[in-house]
């Protein structure tokens, strides 16, 4: 694999199982190019050991005036330099092209898992971590991937040249010999201890990487209550910790160096007093002496990828793990069993009984907001969000959309039909017309969508934002996450864009939360006529948005326990009630003595705005 060949045509299939398990995989994914990487990495070492050998000729050939084998030891020198610069860049061209190919199959893998988990991957795993995983964590399992291959090199070029040592010269090559795996192997007690530390410091960094993208997504509300001090403040005694961490695990791989540079410098003064002495008492060359202290000083460079080695997997196992972590979740627990095919029809959920009819508005009220979410992504055939609800969800039918579970439908398809519009939907950065630019049916267009949100004054403010484009909102940039927008202008282009999109069933959480009570009626009848003949369904409370739709149901504890229509509901259902008006246990007594349960009036729309004033402080700010 080259890297104008990327990205991979199919990334694989992962070993999930361990952090080291996927490093295996991702290794023997790439065993072409880590023999090509060990092969020049080879041919780079032996080419320096060779060095020694042609130095000792070059000084015994002067120690004895020979001119031809001092001319001969120059051109070996020479040739083996030639060797040497030809297998470093080779070893460097390989070596690279395995980290960026490897991080990129990494990237690919976290992609794909991505878009199929959708919004429930941040529910599963924090937001610092998805993005420790996509950055950092990508770098270091690519790091090891790269070293490896120069690690097998350099071994392999150490026991080369410690046979050859002991063959050439055994009074002191055994001696270099014996003392190769001590020095490789000294530093192996210090690195369970130096891991852990590395471990600390890579756990505290994402938590306050974490901390510090929690306090960016909230800064605006953050500034409404006074916060920011506060959440300063924590975020300095998170990076103080980091420093303290990072600080401690430094100690260590110090220590570790100075391991590997005191034994090697014991080495070879050993070495020269023990060699000196053999060649004072003749018993071997100068030249000898000479080859064997090179070779000895040379081979201290192949002895630090044993370092690298260490360092390189102590970081990159935990980041192995981390990704294993996110890549080991899916969507479901049964595999795709019926062919690429939208499915039309009902959407019907065994587990709770709610039914969507097709072609009708269906609302959803639920008392408790974290079940609505729930209840949502289910119908989406999103996976689950924790493990409490994995292993409930383990035996629970899947979500039916004209009698086919979304679970047996590839998920492309099952994504086409149906799109979950959670109730914090996120505006990429990018033109007006291209975050309208999604996959869609085509038979609803941008302006259309638009105007079902009501999106007039959205409009309105980026074409005054647009100077250099002629007063054109569709070609003015959003910023990221839409921080120049207020809540409910963001709110608002969100439904547009799963508006545009036009599944064949669209869910919507939450929908006109951050809008005023006016602007919310008029979103809520745009809905009901630019989803006409679609199957819709809108997780909310509010009573405007209630009443535009053409069923109601009520879901209290995971079950459907009424249907109707929003103004039957409130005479009939206390508990539906409760939820709408927001009216306590006491009123709601006082008002089924006063009047009865059947006599309980319908929330007029006059009484709406009361309720909605924290959304319409949201909707100006």
């Amino acid at each position: 694999m080259q890297i104008r060949d990327l990205p991979y045509s199919d990334p694989g299939d992962p070993d999930v199982r361990s952090g080291p398990r996927f490093l295996f995989w991702l290794g023997r994914n790439q065993l072409g190019g880590q023999l090509k990487s060990l092969s020049w990495g080879l041919l780079h070492q032996l080419a320096i050991a060779g060095l020694p050998v042609a130095v000792g000729l070059a000084v015994q050939a002067v120690i004895d005036r020979s001119g031809g084998r001092l001319a001969l030891a120059g051109g070996l020198i020479v040739a083996l330099g030639v060797l040497v610069a030809l297998g470093d860049t080779m070893l460097h061209r390989t070596a690279v092209t395995n980290w960026i190919t490897a991080a990129a199959r990494v990237q690919q893998l976290l992609a794909r898992k991505t878009a199929e988990l959708g919004s429930a991957l941040t529910r599963r795993v924090a937001a610092g971590e998805v993005v420790a995983v996509s950055t950092g964590d990508v770098e270091k399992i690519g790091w090891f991937v790269e070293a490896l291959s120069r690690f097998a090199a350099a071994a392999t070029a150490l026991v080369v040249i410690c046979v050859g040592l002991a063959i050439y010269l055994p009074s002191l090559g055994l001696m270099v010999a014996l003392a190769m795996p001590v020095l490789a192997l000294a530093v192996l007690p210090l690195l369970p201890r130096a891991t852990r530390r590395a471990d600390e410091q890579r756990e505290k960094a994402g938590k306050a990487t974490e901390l510090a993208s929690d306090t960016v997504a909230g800064l605006r509300v953050l500034r409404g209550i006074g916060g920011e001090e506060l959440f300063l403040g924590r975020y300095r005694r998170a990076s103080q910790e980091v420093r303290r961490a990072a600080v401690r695990s430094a100690r260590m791989w110090a220590l570790i160096s100075a391991v590997q540079v005191l034994l090697p410098g014991v080495l070879l003064i050993s070495l020269v007093w023990y060699g000196a002495t053999l060649a004072r008492d003749g018993r071997i060359d100068v030249g000898q002496l000479v080859t064997v202290y090179s070779a000895a000083t040379l081979m201290l460079f192949p002895l630090r990828h044993f370092e690298e080695i260490a360092m390189a997997y102590s970081f990159s196992r935990p980041s192995a793990q981390r990704a294993v972590r996110v890549l080991s979740l899916h969507r479901s627990a049964q595999e795709a069993t019926v062919e690429k095919v939208t499915p039309t029809g009902d959407l019907y959920d065994p587990a709770t009984g709610l039914m969507a009819p097709r072609g009708q508005f269906t609302a959803v009220v639920c008392g408790d907001p974290d079940e609505a979410g729930r209840l949502a992504d289910r119908l989406g055939g999103h996976a689950e969000t924790g493990e409490e609800d994995d292993q409930a969800a383990a035996g629970a039918p899947s979500v039916l959309l004209g009698g086919v579970a979304l679970d047996e439908i590839p998920l492309d398809a099952a994504r086409t039909a149906v799109l979950v519009q959670d109730k914090d939907p996120v505006l990429l950065s990018g033109t007006l017309r291209e975050l309208l630019d999604v996959p869609s049916s085509g038979l609803v267009t941008a302006d259309a969508a638009l105007e079902a949100a009501q999106c007039a004054d959205v409009l309105s403010s980026l074409a005054q934002a647009s100077a250099d484009n002629d007063g054109d909102p569709m070609r003015t940039r959003i910023t990221e996450r839409g921080r120049s927008l207020s809540g409910g202008q963001r709110q608002r282009l969100a439904l547009a864009r799963s508006l545009v999109t036009d599944p064949e069933a669209l869910v919507l959480d939450e929908p006109t939360s951050a809008v005023d009570s006016h602007t919310e009626a008029r979103v809520a009848a745009g809905i009901a006529k630019l989803r006409q003949g679609r199957t819709t369904v809108a997780f909310a409370s509010s009573p405007l948005l209630l009443d535009a739709a053409d069923r109601v149901v009520l879901v209290h504890e995971g079950t459907v326990v009424a249907v109707g229509n929003h103004r039957d509901l409130l005479r009939t259902e206390p508990r539906y009630r409760a939820v709408v008006t927001r009216e306590t246990d006491d009123e709601a007594a006082a008002a089924d003595t006063a009047n009865g349960v059947g006599d309980v009036p319908a929330l007029r729309s006059d009484d709406v705005p009361a309720m909605k004033s924290i959304e319409e402080i949201e909707e100006r700010a």
